[in-house]
C-alpha cells in the first residue's frame, strides 16, 4: 500500500506539472506567437535546459542516486550525508564554473546554437540577452537535482515531484505581469525561468533538511566516492551529450530557415511530448514484465495519439494554441510540423523501451552507438528535407531517424535472442492498427461535421468521440482485452508479500534469482519478473 500511494503522489504530481506545463505553452503563444521574441525565448530556454539535463537530470543523476542508496543502506545516514555533501561541493563548483565561463562567452555560445540568426539583427541580441538571464537556472537546478536524488534514496518522493510545477507557476506568474504591461513578455520569461531554478532549490533544500540531511558547503575534494561517482559519470555524459546533441541539431537547423521556425517546431514537439508523458507514467504503474508485453502496450497508448495529430494536426493545433499573438498561419505551419513529428511517436516509445532492455544487461555501449549512427542519419535526413519541407522537413527527419534507432535496436536484441517478436504481439499490434484506422476515418468526419464551430468546442468534440471511436474499434477488433488490461495495471504482490500472505511457493527456476534465472538478460512473464518488479 505504501508503494501505491508513492506511486499515486508522484503520478498526480506529474499530471499536474504537464497539465501546468499546457497552460504554460498556450500562454506563452497567446502573449508571444511565433515570431523573433519567441524564437529568441526559446533558443535561451532550451541551452539552460539543454545543460540541466545534461549535467543534472541524466548523467549524474544516473550515477550518483545508486551511490547514495547504497551508501545509505550498508554505512548509515552518516555516511550517506558526507557523500551527498562531497558531490554537492564538486558539483557546485564545476557548475558555477561553467555559469561563469557561458557568461562571458555567451554571444558565441548563442552564435554556435543559432548559426542561423543574423548576429548583427534584432533575434541574435534578444536570444544573447535572454539566455546572459536564464542561464543560472542550470546552477541552481542541477543542484536540486542532487537534493532530489537524496530524498528519493531516504523515501520522500513528494517534493522533487512537485519541484517542476514551480517552473511552470513561476512562467505563467511572468506571462501575468507581461499581460498586465510591467516587463516585456521575452524578457519576463527569461527572468521567471531563473526565479523558478532558486525557487526549486529552496524547496528541496528546505524538505532535504527537514528530513536530517541538511547539506554543509564543504571544500569540493575528490574522495574515494566521489572518484567513483565520476567515473560512472564519464560513460553516463557521452550518452546523454549524443542525445542532447540530436536535440541541438533541429534547432540549428531551424534557426537557418525564416524567423517562427524555431517557434513552430517548439510548439509542435510539446504537443508531441504530452502523450509521451502519459505512457512513461503508464509503463511505470503497469509493471508489465515481458519486454514484448511493454511494447505491445505502449504501441496500445501512443498509436492511436499519434493518428490524430496525423488526421487532424491544424484542429489540434488551433483548439489549443490559436489566440492572442498566435495566429492562422502559425497554427498551419505548426500543424505541418506536428504531423511529422507525430509519425515518429511510437518509434519514439520503443527507443526508450528497447534501451531499457539493454541497460538491464550493463550493456550501455550499444544504445550509445546506436544513437550516434542515427545523429548521423537525421542530419543527412533534415539536409534532405529541409529544401523542400522547411521547418516540417527537420520533424520528419527527426521522425525517420527515430525509426532507424528503433529498428535496429529491436534487431539486435532479436539476433541476442532477447527479444520475441511472438504470435500474439504481431495479432495485437495488427488490430491496434485496424483500430487506428477506424480512429482517423472517425476524426476526418467529426472535423467536417463541426467545420463550422469556434476552436475549442470542435477540438472538444474531437477528442470526446475520437476516444470513444478508438475504444470502441480497440474492442471489436481485438486489439485490446479489458479485463487482461485490469489486471495488469492492478498492484503486483512481492514474492515477500505473496509468502506472508500464504502464496505458493516459487517456481524452481524463479527461486534461483532474476539473473540465474536469465542468464542472456532477456525479460521474461513469471515469479522473478514480478519480484524484480
Amino acid at each position: 500500500m505504501k508503494l501505491l500511494r508513492q506511486a499515486a503522489t508522484v503520478g498526480s504530481l506529474t499530471l499536474l506539472s504537464r497539465l501546468l506545463g499546457f497552460l504554460r505553452d498556450a500562454g506563452i503563444a497567446a502573449v508571444l506567437g511565433a515570431g523573433i521574441a519567441t524564437d529568441a525565448f526559446f533558443v535561451a530556454f532550451k541551452l539552460a535546459n539543454l545543460l540541466r539535463r545534461l549535467f543534472a537530470e541524466g548523467a549524474f543523476s544516473a550515477g550518483f542516486v545508486p551511490l547514495f542508496a547504497r551508501t545509505l543502506e550498508g554505512e548509515g545516514r552518516g555516511a550517506a550525508r558526507r557523500f551527498a555533501e562531497e558531490a554537492f561541493a564538486l558539483l557546485a563548483l564545476i557548475l558555477l564554473l561553467v555559469v561563469i565561463a557561458a557568461e562571458i562567452a555567451m554571444p558565441w555560445v548563442v552564435r554556435l546554437l543559432a548559426t542561423g540568426f543574423d548576429p548583427g539583427g534584432p533575434r541574435y541580441a534578444l536570444a544573447v540577452e535572454l539566455s546572459h538571464i536564464t542561464f543560472p537556472y542550470l546552477l541552481f537546478i542541477s543542484l536540486g537535482a542532487l537534493l532530489s536524488g537524496v530524498l528519493n534514496g531516504i523515501g520522500r518522493f513528494a517534493a522533487p515531484a512537485f519541484a517542476p510545477v514551480l517552473l511552470n507557476l513561476a512562467l505563467l506568474t511572468a506571462l501575468l505581469a507581461a499581460a498586465l504591461g510591467l516587463v516585456l513578455p521575452a524578457r519576463a520569461l527569461a527572468w521567471g525561468v531563473a526565479a523558478a531554478g532558486v525557487l526549486q532549490f529552496a524547496l528541496l533544500w528546505v524538505v532535504a533538511a527537514r528530513a536530517g540531511f541538511a547539506l554543509r558547503l564543504r571544500p569540493p575534494r575528490l574522495s574515494e566516492r566521489t572518484r567513483r561517482l565520476f567515473q560512472l559519470l564519464l560513460p553516463g555524459l557521452f550518452g546523454a551529450g549524443v542525445y542532447q546533441l540530436n536535440l541541438l541539431v533541429d534547432t540549428w537547423f531551424a534557426s537557418h530557415l525564416p524567423e517562427g521556425a524555431v517557434s513552430y517546431l517548439f510548439y509542435a514537439d510539446r504537443l508531441n511530448q504530452l502523450p509521451l508523458g502519459a505512457v512513461g507514467i503508464a509503463l511505470s504503474t503497469a509493471l508489465l514484465p515481458a519486454l514484448s508485453r511493454a511494447i505491445e502496450f505502449a504501441l496500445l497508448l501512443t498509436l492511436p495519439a499519434a493518428t490524430a495529430f496525423l488526421a487532424v494536426p491544424l484542429v489540434v493545433v488551433r483548439g489549443l494554441f490559436e489566440r492572442g499573438a498566435f495566429d492562422a498561419a502559425a497554427s498551419a505551419a505548426t500543424a505541418a510540423a506536428l504531423a511529422a513529428f507525430a509519425l515518429g511517436l511510437p518509434a519514439y516509445v520503443l527507443v526508450k523501451i528497447l534501451a531499457s532492455s539493454f541497460f538491464a544487461r550493463e550493456d550501455t555501449r550499444t544504445p550509445v552507438q546506436v544513437a550516434a549512427l542515427c545523429l548521423l542519419l537525421n542530419v543527412l535526413a533534415i539536409l534532405a528535407l529541409i529544401g523542400p519541407l522547411a521547418h516540417a522537413g527537420i520533424a520528419l527527419a527527426t521522425a525517420l531517424a527515430n525509426w532507424a534507432n528503433a529498428g535496429l535496436l529491436a534487431l539486435l536484441l532479436y539476433r541476442q535472442r532477447a527479444l520475441v517478436i511472438d504470435p500474439r504481439l504481431r495479432r495485437r499490434v495488427g488490430r491496434a492498427l485496424l483500430a487506428c484506422a477506424a480512429l482517423a476515418l472517425v476524426l476526418v468526419l467529426l472535423a467536417r461535421a463541426a467545420q463550422d464551430w469556434t476552436p475549442v468546442p470542435r477540438l472538444a468534440l474531437i477528442v470526446t468521440g475520437g476516444l470513444f471511436a478508438y475504444f470502441a474499434a480497440a474492442r471489436l477488433t481485438g486489439a485490446v482485452d479489458f479485463a487482461e488490461l485490469r489486471m495488469t495495471l492492478k498492484p503486483r504482490t512481492t514474492v515477500r508479500e505473496g509468502a506472508e500472505k500464504g502464496a505458493p511457493p516459487l517456481p524452481p527456476k524463479a527461486a534461483a534469482g532474476y539473473e540465474d534465472a536469465n542468464p542472456e538478460g532477456r525479460i521474461e512473464d513469471g515469479w522473478a519478473g514480478h519480484e524484480r518488479r
